[in-house]
Formats: C-alpha cells, sequence, structure tokens
C-alpha cells in the first residue's frame, strides 16, 4: 500500500514545481519524427492563415474581423451585431461541445496540434532558442553557467528576437481587432496622434514576451482549464497518448545481445528520453495526466530508441486504455454517440437561425414618456423611435409602411431612408390610426420593412390609445 502510494506520489504536485515552491525549468530534448514533421507543417499552415487573413477582404470588407471597441463582427465575410447575440451564443456552445466530443473520443490533441499557444511555443520561440542556445545539455550548462560573455550575448540576442516576434504578434492581432487597412493607417501616421493604440500594443507585447520567455508551459499546466476539463471527459476508451505497460515493463537498461523475454523483461529500456522531450515535464508512463497536451514528442523519441535496438515501434501510441488492457478498441461508444447526437441537432438549429437571419435588422419603440396625440375628432398618433441595421455590404434605400390596421406613416425627414453599407439608421416616425381601428388601450401594429419596393421584413408593435368603450 505504502508502494502504490509513493508511485502515485506524482499526482498530487505539479511536475514543474519543486517541494518549495520554486520553478522548476524545462528543456525540453530536440525531437525527430514522423508526428514531429505532421505538427511542423500542421503549424506552418496554421501559422499562415493567422498572419495572412486579415489581409484579405470581401467586396472591400475584411475576412475576419472581431472589433469588440464598435461592437461590429465579420466572420468569412459576414457582417454580425449585438442583435445577433444568440447566434454567437449558439456558435460557441457548439464549440464547447465540439471540444467535448472531441476530447471523449481523442482525448487533449488539440492543445498539441492546434493550440496557438503551443503552436507558438514550439515551433516557433522553442527553434529559435535550439538556434541560439543549443539542445537540451547545452540549454541546462548556459543555465548554470556563470554571466560571462557569451551567456550575456545569447540570452541579449535571444530575448530581443523573442520580444520582436511578440511586437510582431501583438500587431497582428491588432489587426483583427480594428481591420488591417485601419491598423496600416495608424502604424503609418504620427505616433504621437496614436498613443492610446501604442500603449496597447506595447502591454500586449510585454504580455506575450512574458508568456512565451519565463511563463510557458505553466499556461498549459495551471491557467488553461482544458486540462481540467479532459479529466472528466476522458474514460477507458478515450485515445489518448498512451505507454504500453504490459510490453513494456519490467523496465531494464538495455544490454546488448541479451534476450529480454527470457529474463523477464519489457521493451522499455529506462532509456527517459520520453521524459526529455516532453515540453510539460511529465512522464508518460505513469498514465494519462492533466498536464499531457498530446503532442506526440514522446511517441518520436520512443520510436527512435526501438528502431535502434530493433524493437518494434508504438510502445508510446496513440491508443486506448482499454484496448491495451484488452486489446479491444472502440472509439464510438454509447457517451460519444450520445455528444455526437447533441452535437448534429445544435448545428442544425445553427444553421436554420444563420440561413434565417435577415439582412436588414429593424427595431420600432414607441418614445418612452411620450402618450398619444389627438389630431382630429377621429386620427390619433403615436410618435416612434427606429433604428435599423444593415447587415450587408451595400447601401440600401428602404420604406417603412403600415400594414395593418389601416392608417398613415411618417418619418421625419425623408420618407426614403438611405441606409449606409455595414451602417445603421436612426430616427423617429409618427403613426396615424382611426379611432374605429383601436382594439383597446393598445392596439397591435404590423409594420412592413421594404427594401426598394420588396417586402423583406415585418415589425410588431403596438399603438397606445384612449380606453375603447362599445
Amino acid at each position: 500500500m505504502i508502494e502504490e502510494q509513493e508511485d502515485n506520489d506524482f499526482r498530487d504536485s505539479i511536475g514543474t514545481i519543486d517541494k518549495d515552491g520554486n520553478r522548476k525549468y524545462l528543456f525540453p530534448k530536440k525531437t525527430s519524427g514522423r508526428f514531429t514533421n505532421y505538427r511542423r507543417w500542421t503549424s506552418y499552415v496554421l501559422l499562415t492563415l493567422l498572419v495572412g487573413l486579415p489581409f484579405v477582404y470581401i467586396d472591400d470588407n475584411p475576412f475576419f474581423l472581431f472589433n469588440v471597441l464598435e461592437r461590429k463582427f465579420i466572420l468569412f465575410g459576414n457582417i454580425f451585431w449585438p442583435e445577433d447575440f444568440h447566434l454567437a451564443v449558439m456558435a460557441m456552445i457548439i464549440g464547447v461541445l465540439f471540444i467535448v466530443v472531441f476530447t471523449v473520443a481523442f482525448g487533449r490533441i488539440f492543445c498539441g496540434w492546434i493550440c496557438p499557444q503551443t503552436i507558438f511555443m514550439e515551433h516557433v520561440f522553442r527553434r529559435i532558442e535550439y538556434w541560439i542556445e543549443g539542445d537540451r545539455n547545452q540549454q541546462m550548462r548556459l543555465k548554470r553557467m556563470s554571466w560571462t560573455g557569451e551567456k550575456i550575448r545569447k540570452r541579449v540576442l535571444k530575448n530581443s528576437i523573442f520580444y520582436l516576434i511578440s511586437f510582431g504578434i501583438s500587431n497582428i492581432f491588432m489587426m483583427y481587432l480594428i481591420s488591417q487597412r485601419e491598423w496600416w493607417s495608424i502604424v503609418s501616421d504620427n505616433p504621437a496622434n496614436h498613443i492610446s493604440s501604442l500603449v496597447t500594443i506595447v502591454i500586449f507585447s510585454g504580455v506575450f514576451f512574458f508568456v512565451f520567455a519565463w511563463f510557458r508551459e505553466q499556461v498549459c499546466i495551471i491557467v488553461c482549464p482544458y486540462g481540467r476539463l479532459q479529466s472528466v471527459l476522458l474514460d477507458k476508451h478515450s485515445v489518448v497518448i498512451a505507454y504500453d505497460y504490459i510490453r513494456g515493463e519490467i523496465r531494464s537498461k538495455f544490454r546488448k545481445n541479451e534476450n529480454r523475454e527470457e529474463v523477464g523483461k519489457g521493451d522499455c529500456i529506462d532509456c527517459n528520453q520520453c521524459v526529455d522531450v516532453c515540453p510539460t515535464g511529465i512522464d508518460i508512463r505513469n498514465g494519462t495526466q492533466l498536464e499531457c497536451i498530446n503532442c506526440t514528442a514522446c511517441i518520436d523519441a520512443c520510436d527512435t530508441v526501438m528502431d535502434k535496438i530493433n524493437k518494434p515501434k508504438g510502445l508510446i501510441r496513440f491508443d486506448s486504455e482499454e484496448n491495451i488492457a484488452s486489446n479491444k478498441k472502440k472509439i464510438f461508444t454509447p457517451r460519444v454517440w450520445a455528444y455526437s447526437i447533441v452535437l448534429g441537432v445544435l448545428m442544425i438549429i445553427f444553421g436554420f437561425l444563420l440561413n434565417s437571419r435577415v439582412m436588414v435588422e429593424a427595431i420600432v419603440l414607441r418614445t418612452p414618456g411620450q402618450l398619444y396625440q389627438t389630431i382630429s375628432q377621429d386620427t390619433l398618433s403615436n410618435v416612434y423611435n427606429y433604428k435599423l441595421i444593415n447587415k450587408t455590404m451595400d447601401t440600401l434605400n428602404m420604406d417603412i409602411r403600415i400594414l395593418s390596421p389601416e392608417g398613415s406613416l411618417k418619418i421625419a425627414g425623408d420618407q426614403h431612408i438611405s441606409l449606409p453599407e455595414s451602417g445603421l439608421k436612426e430616427g423617429v416616425l409618427l403613426l396615424y390610426l382611426h379611432k374605429k381601428e383601436l382594439t383597446g388601450r393598445k392596439t397591435d401594429i404590423v409594420l412592413g420593412l421594404y427594401q426598394e419596393g420588396v417586402l423583406i421584413d415585418k415589425i410588431k408593435t403596438s399603438f397606445n390609445g384612449p380606453i375603447v368603450r362599445k
């Protein structure tokens, strides 16, 4: 019982913090292999998309824009406003559920292959570090070294490049917030005219530099909630990066010309390469852990060792606990099917809402505090505020007409409303009703919104009048 407790002590603490609470810096060894190459090419594609998309325009509008300050969002060239918040909520729920389904089936693979934190850390900053300071052993030697000219030169060069890249990342994200053209107008103008924007970029550059130069894997281990989330989502059928303990145990150092099966030894030669390459500092042989980001570095390292000792690859591989224990692989469990069905239903609902989204959002409300006005012996009027939001890239000519009951309508100013592209128009309108059309204290009104004479939407409101006595 005591031995079992000792074997599981690693689960009671974080591998990057020692017993005294001090940070233990990691120096992952450089890896090579098929999965490393796959991840590298995936990162190239995603980095290209991240940097290139702000420069893509459709009908003179950005392909993506997340302008939080002006509450204007453009996705795939389509404009979304705060009035489309229900679509944003639905999209977020679908995104979370998609991650849940993927995690239940395949573990934390998103973190190791798609997450921007991992892509920048492992395929940008870490590679620069290897280029300047060398591999694991050289980095550890440099850390122990006193502050000589070599150490100062390397650290200054590395951190200078790190900050420049962080500064570039901040500018890229700024393009997503205000658009590439607006960003360029700010950058090309006198900095004194844009102090707030400059300060914002400098602050975010500092945050990115702090994360990638010092905080690093702590983001995945401490900050990101996904590691904790996966602990309640994974089960024994989930495909994760797993160590085949049946084949690997009992561990023992490699001896040339030794028949390990005859002496009862497993294929694991306890070389520790899987630990040395891990960017979060865990030993995958201890089983699935929340720190594991499924980056596959340990798979490539172990496969390289297996090749050298003439053993089959796959001692560490993508597999499930159930398959390792009983050689029965089953990915699509009832849980996966249940989540998938819910996800499919939500996607159908989202598609319907997206397809039924009107190109002009119209809001007509009676002016607060205004009572009905008596125009003549038989005619009453109400004052309304209207707001039209153009969700298209074109300037639209709009009309508002009363559909029921019979009455008349007058818009303050020009009767025809010119609605600017991706913009909004607010104004005042008056409704006139004959007393015989009133049905009570409040009478339901239906207005028609017309674009170039074509009815595109109906707006419901109410008309305030006196109590009707019959």
